[in-house]
């Protein structure tokens, strides 16, 4: 497609960025909805799943349609990822349980891991890694658009409507986007006689399902030694290494291995996954601290998301103008890191007295440094490789950062759980035993299932339903509650910055080579001379 005027490659990119438009809206619009979803459904210790199922099916679509996407085009692989997006969006709506929010989220995120590895490959195909820097802005500014727009309309709909509105309000969008992919994005002829890696794509498969699922039950459904927990891991490691030696020997790989004896792109995947890992794992649970801890609506928690959404949209701007404009990258990426490990940290000493202000704060410099970051990772890697693995090592990269996220998530939503638990029994020993639970089957009730501190209608269903003498108790109880679960969720963002700061040192080994001016590789043009000229 770099044979496109630029008329036909704007065209393009219109067609994209709708798509892109569509997936985010539908993915940000449920985040601040979340805490009040499981809190009518119920299902707390889910609440990681409903994220955790989106990230793992989306891990396993990006991979397996990167190489595909570079046979039979991009086009049949955008429009199918946006079906799936569709159909998942419209199930998820008819949840009536947390299981079933978990399957068709897991449809959704199918759908979404499509339409991201496909979006970003074409954009690869269009432009130069150093052109690609004004376009990642570009592209930051839609992100950012729907980060901004979702949560608080998500907020909204939540407090004023029912909350299956969220997942239901932009198919119209969706099939508008579908449209104009059919009609203005280009199709490419197939390759001929072009083996497929089915059985590297299946052991793969095989190594990431049970590999997430460890982690994810860990610590909360079953013990981490535990029979079933290390029988995943061994499954896992016995399917990477059968993948490996298929990968090693097959004519066309789903990931070609020679591309880690590069070390761009190596280290730049290994931060990746450090970075995601740290900033999913602990983002998540800003909303539910605001929601849960400080006791605010789901509206007024959007509102307090905007800022960070800001100065990441704004941060990635200026990362994107200031590659294009110098070709480097490394300085603007540990700078960026830095930044957003002080945001993490001082997220962590937040607790129930802490005000707006300072959450505004501290969101605002965790989103500027996420944004300074976030653009440099996936052009170091195209701009490592050779054109024609351009399929394969976007979609290996995007692989890493899903996984990052994924198991980061898995992990401090372990952590979490272990310090409300530790907390709630050291709390529950110094009350009296009057306030225990047992005096009321309300009470009891209630510290079984304390995600009701984020539903204020449920809130108010359970204070109504006690003897007016019972009210102080209970509030001494919600008191409780959100102080116990503040402890647990600075744990997590305590650590999320112990693994930002890790990744850090990793980037500090990343060689720096200026970004390409051309689509292809000079060795690449060397050999194709006419086909693209610097």
């Amino acid at each position: 497609m770099h044979h496109l005027d630029e008329k036909k490659k704007l065209t393009i990119m219109i067609a994209i960025i709708i798509a892109l438009f569509f997936a985010m809206i539908n993915q940000t619009i449920v985040g601040t909805a979340m805490p009040r979803i499981i809190a009518q459904l119920g299902g707390m210790e889910y609440y990681s799943w409903i994220i955790t199922i989106y990230m793992l099916t989306a891990s396993i679509a990006t991979i397996l349609v990167g190489k595909l996407s570079d046979i039979y085009g991009r086009k049949p692989f955008i429009m199918t990822g946006l079906a799936i997006f569709m159909v998942g969006s419209l199930l998820s709506g008819t949840s009536t349980t947390i299981m079933q929010l978990i399957i068709f989220r897991g449809l959704q995120g199918a759908g979404s891991g499509i339409i991201m590895s496909t979006a970003f490959i074409a954009v690869g195909d269009l432009y130069s890694p150093r052109e690609r820097g004004k376009w990642q802005g570009i592209m930051s500014g839609i992100f950012g658009l729907a980060s901004i727009l979702g949560p608080v309309l998500g907020g909204f709909i939540v407090d004023h409507f029912s909350w299956r509105w969220v997942f239901w309000i932009f198919l119209p969008f969706g099939l508008v986007a579908f449209l104009v992919i059919w009609k203005l994005f280009p199709s490419v002829k197939k390759q001929e006689k072009v083996a497929i890696d089915y059985a590297g794509s299946t052991f793969i498969t095989l190594t990431i399902v049970p590999l997430l699922l460890a982690f994810s039950w860990a610590g909360q459904k079953y013990a981490w030694a535990s029979f079933e927990i290390i029988g995943l891991f061994s499954f896992a490691a016995v399917s990477l290494g059968i993948f490996l030696f298929i990968e090693s020997i097959a004519k066309n790989p789903t990931i070609p291995l020679s591309l880690f004896k590069n070390d761009i792109f190596a280290i730049s995947n290994i931060a990746n996954f450090i970075v995601n890992a740290g900033m999913m794992g602990a983002v998540i649970y800003i909303p539910y601290f605001i929601q849960g801890v400080l006791g605010e609506t789901a509206s007024h928690s959007s509102l307090l998301m905007i800022p960070m959404t800001l100065s990441l949209v704004i941060g990635s701007a200026i990362t994107g103008q200031w590659m294009t404009r110098t070709g480097k990258y490394k300085k603007i990426a540990i700078a960026g890191l830095l930044i957003a490990v002080a945001g993490m940290f001082l997220l962590s000493k937040m607790d129930v007295h802490t005000s707006f202000r300072t959450i505004v704060f501290n969101n605002i410099l965790l989103g500027a440094g996420l944004g300074l970051t976030m653009p440099v990772f996936s052009l170091t890697v195209q701009n490592a490789v050779e054109h024609k693995f351009l399929g394969a090592a976007t979609a290996a990269s995007a692989l890493f950062r899903s996984l990052g996220g994924t198991i980061g998530i898995a992990v401090m939503s372990t952590i979490m759980t272990h310090r409300m638990n530790a907390k709630m029994e050291e709390k529950l020993a110094a009350m009296p035993s009057s306030l225990d639970g047992a005096a009321m089957p309300q009470l009891s009730e209630a510290l079984e299932s304390p995600e009701f501190i984020m539903d204020p209608d449920k809130l108010s269903s359970i204070m109504n339903s006690l003897p007016q003498e019972m009210h102080g108790m209970f509030m001494q109880l919600v008191d409780l509650l959100r102080e116990t679960m503040g402890y647990a969720i600075s744990g997590v963002f305590f650590l999320g910055s112990a693994v930002l700061l890790f990744s850090v040192a990793t980037t500090f080994f990343l060689r720096e080579v200026a970004l390409r001016t051309n689509v292809k590789t000079e060795s690449e043009l060397e050999k194709h001379p006419a086909v693209e000229k610097p």
